[in-house]
């Protein structure tokens, strides 16, 4: 009898652990102490509200953010009208080899900066703790449903907080209690570097104000008058918090809400704002933001804390539960955040913490990117500066691409909406830059900057910014190529017939007017630039404006290519097709240089900065699909020599680029210890680490540039899932560049080219289980295991594919 309890209780214990290692995992950042610095704090978002938690114990600070404040008002692209009657005199001084020459007069070609992404303002709750007592404190941030809670205690009494922020709802809800009664005190307080004005009304503080009309770039410096505010003008905001079902007692002033003698309470925080749309003048056109902030309030008021928090996790569950990505069955290893990052960072390998980062990408996307026409930013939602680093604007030669690459292939395609209907925006704007600035009257066109407002033509401040950074044009080139992406992967015949087409169609047409042949009868473009990087001549000149960049042709090969399928599939523009076709087999070749490189500039010159952290040259590579190990392997070859010469350490975005081009030529272990770098763990305070170029990650898991920019965090994500699977129109291969590291996992609702969606598992490297499913009969080419299968998909038919 006791050896069949025994037996009994065996049984029981190993049913437990395989119910246990199916489960779902949870994924959090936890720490043992509040944020002292903006790169520690926990940041949550629903997509347009955004905040950044201290979890302070006597002050408790949140930085919070709308993503339609910005400084400024619409553009006026006819800026700059007589820009166009300078470029004969460029091209002139680049056939004669000019440079320098063709430097300056590049400067002719450029128009306004671009305007900053503002903060809204600063919440304070202000807590009678004795800080002394103060212990057990623990700060969370389960990205698994998206909240946030903060834990200590003080004497005998415990606290607990608890936060999050609907897009059901679009209100921030935070409840705040104490296990003992009476001993819940605290007064919230507001600030802003915006101006505003607050009143009290009932349980309600009221804060009203408006953005500046303008505000200079951060690297301007110390120039006069740099932000510029007018009650009657510039983009208004409302901000309204409200406490409820509280036992204390509730006093108000115009300035602050006090809670006294309280065991519990429930704040809710209303944000809206008067932006309407990019060409409508928010003080004058905008939408009514009191209204709006009013009718979210009281739609939450009617709601209990719970029904809030239901409906959120379900909506937010909804995208974050779509993917899974394991590599171990279970997470073993308790320690806080930032300790385990240092860990890591020290040579000791995590697996879970490579987990983490991938989905915390994941859980940023889906945090800042839920509003129409306005995507995520230089820094995604979070920004606590008046003139933020780059303005926390739309860097549009690398920067904003980057933070959609992980949209398509991890499940969001939803959330590459806002970017790709922003390009709607851009194309308006962009077909007067095309007319005035480069006399081009067919298409559209967007340089290197652009915010909110739609600016599509070259910075710079009329003259005054290099060349280098300024006058880059290839912007609505590359972002087109995001519209044919989301076409791959959904396969949405109407969105390409409607909307992607169509914008395609303009950037090629600006591209087909705007080039040139050169000596050899070869179609180039003149004058160009490679973003931000200089070529250095045999007399010593460091130069940018060239003819014949191979970025800029790499970027319209991949267009052409795209615009030329779509053209097919739709059945529509047989001769425009042609054209393209035409253009295409008399462009100017890449040319691989004497060291085995694939050349940057047109003539096989030397780079003034070898290891410059951009590689837009090698576009092709990635995100373009034209080079690849297998259709150009000399040109590949040609890609890998070029970022041997660059190096692996780089700022956080540019290795985050390099991931996916190291995991594009097949090479995993490289790509992982890319992976591990970017993981550097960086000092929020501002003290450099052993890593020389300075790139990583804070303490928060947010990437350092330095600063924090969040391009890094959504490169590396996508970097992971370029690892894991490669797919073209016609084919998914399966573990392209799986790392020895990796050795074993599984990965699930993944998407293909193609509007596949698969499931697997890894052991030894080697797919064991697979599935795919597609809402559409279809089929394709599975590469696996070393070998090739072709593969029928029933609509909405999950298949489980023999291996």
């Amino acid at each position: 009898m006791k050896d069949k309890f025994v037996l009994l209780l065996f049984v029981l214990a190993f049913i437990y652990a395989c119910e246990s290692t199916d489960q779902k995992p949870v994924y959090t950042l936890w720490y043992e102490q509040p944020a002292q610095y903006f790169e520690e704090t926990l940041v949550m978002g629903n997509g347009k509200m955004g905040a950044s938690i201290f979890g302070g114990t006597a002050i408790d600070s949140l930085f919070i953010n709308d993503i339609t404040l910005w400084s400024g008002e619409p553009v006026n692209p006819n800026m700059n009208p007589d820009a166009h009657q300078h470029i004969p005199a460029i091209r002139a001084a680049l056939e004669n080899e000019d440079y320098r020459l063709a430097d300056s007069l590049n400067r002719f070609i450029q128009g306004s900066f671009s305007q900053s992404y503002a903060p809204l303002g600063t919440l304070y709750f202000e807590y009678d703790h004795d800080q002394s007592a103060v212990q057990s404190y623990k700060r969370s941030l389960n990205i698994s449903d998206a909240s946030s809670e903060v834990s200590y205690q003080v004497n005998e009494t415990k606290y607990s907080r608890k936060y999050f922020i609907s897009h059901p709802d679009q209100v921030m809800a935070i409840q705040l209690k104490s296990e003992q009664a009476n001993l819940l005190n605290f007064t919230i307080r507001f600030s802003s570097l915006l101006k505003y004005e607050s009143t009290k009304e009932r349980n309600t503080l009221k804060i009203e104000g408006y953005a500046p009309y303008h505000a200079e770039p951060n690297y301007r410096g110390n120039i006069e008058n740099p932000v510029r505010f007018d009650k009657n003008r510039g983009t208004r905001f409302s901000h309204y918090i409200s406490i409820k079902n509280t036992d204390g007692e509730v006093s108000m002033s115009d300035s602050s809400i006090t809670l006294s003698n309280s065991s519990q309470a429930e704040i809710l925080v209303s944000v809206a704002t008067s932006f309407n749309g990019f060409d409508k003048n928010p003080a004058r056109e905008g939408k009514d933001n009191r209204k709006m902030a009013a009718e979210q309030l009281a739609k939450a008021s009617s709601q209990s804390f719970d029904q809030l928090l239901d409906q959120h996790t379900q909506d937010y569950q909804s995208y974050f539960d779509r993917l899974s990505f394991q590599l171990q069955s279970q997470d073993t290893l308790d320690l806080p955040t930032d300790q385990r990052l240092k860990r890591y960072f020290n040579g000791n390998p995590d697996q879970g913490l490579e987990e983490l980062y991938f989905h915390f990408g994941r859980y940023l996307l889906i945090s800042s990117s839920r509003t129409p026409e306005v995507p995520a930013n230089l820094q995604g939602l979070w920004n606590p500066y008046l003139r933020p680093p780059w303005s926390s604007n739309y860097t549009v030669n690398i920067n904003v691409e980057e933070n959609y690459w992980l949209a398509e292939v991890a499940n969001l395609s939803e959330l590459h909406l806002p970017l790709l209907s922003f390009i709607e925006n851009l194309a308006k704007t962009g077909k007067v830059t095309a007319e005035t600035f480069y006399g081009i009257n067919r298409g559209w066109v967007t340089a290197h900057n652009t915010d909110i407002w739609a600016m599509t033509n070259p910075v710079g401040d009329f003259g005054k910014g290099h060349p280098v950074w300024a006058n880059w044009n290839m912007g609505g080139v590359w972002l087109s190529t995001h519209l044919w992406e989301h076409y791959a992967f959904t396969q949405d015949r109407n969105f390409l017939s409607e909307k992607a087409y169509p914008l395609m169609k303009g950037a090629a047409e600006f591209c087909l007017d705007w080039m040139i042949q050169d000596q050899d009868g070869f179609w180039i473009t003149s004058p160009s630039t490679s973003p931000e990087n200089l070529y250095l001549l045999e007399n010593g000149y460091r130069g940018a404006t060239l003819y014949g960049a191979t970025a800029d042709l790499a970027m319209i090969r991949e267009l052409f290519a795209q615009t030329i399928r779509a053209s097919k599939i739709l059945e529509i523009d047989e001769a425009f097709r042609d054209t393209l076709s035409q253009r295409l087999d008399q462009m100017y070749p890449y040319q691989i240089g004497d060291a085995g490189h694939l050349q940057e500039w047109y003539h096989d010159w030397a780079d003034a900065d070898p290891q410059h952290r951009h590689q837009s040259h090698l576009f092709g590579l990635y995100p373009g699909h034209h080079i690849s190990p297998k259709l150009t392997p000399d040109l590949a070859k040609a890609c890998e020599n070029t970022l041997n010469v660059k190096g692996d350490k780089s700022t956080g975005w540019s290795q985050g680029w390099r991931i996916n081009l190291w995991a594009r030529l097949k090479d995993g272990n490289r790509a992982h210890k890319l992976y591990q770098e970017l993981l550097s763990y960086v000092d929020p305070s501002g003290l450099k680490t052993t890593y020389s170029k300075g790139g990583g990650t804070y303490p928060n898991l947010l990437d350092a540039h330095p600063p924090f920019q969040i391009d890094g965090n959504f490169g590396g994500a996508a970097g992971v899932l370029e690892m894991l699977i490669h797919s073209t129109e016609n084919s998914i291969q399966l573990l392209p560049a799986i790392p020895d590291s990796w050795s074993s996992g599984q990965v699930s609702g993944v998407k293909a080219r193609g509007g596949f969606e698969l499931s697997f598992k890894w052991e030894n490297r080697q797919v064991h289980e697979l599935k795919i499913w597609s809402k559409r009969d279809a089929r394709t080419n599975l590469i696996f295991n070393g070998k090739e299968r072709e593969v029928q998909v029933k609509a909405n038919e999950e298949k489980l594919v023999e291996l």
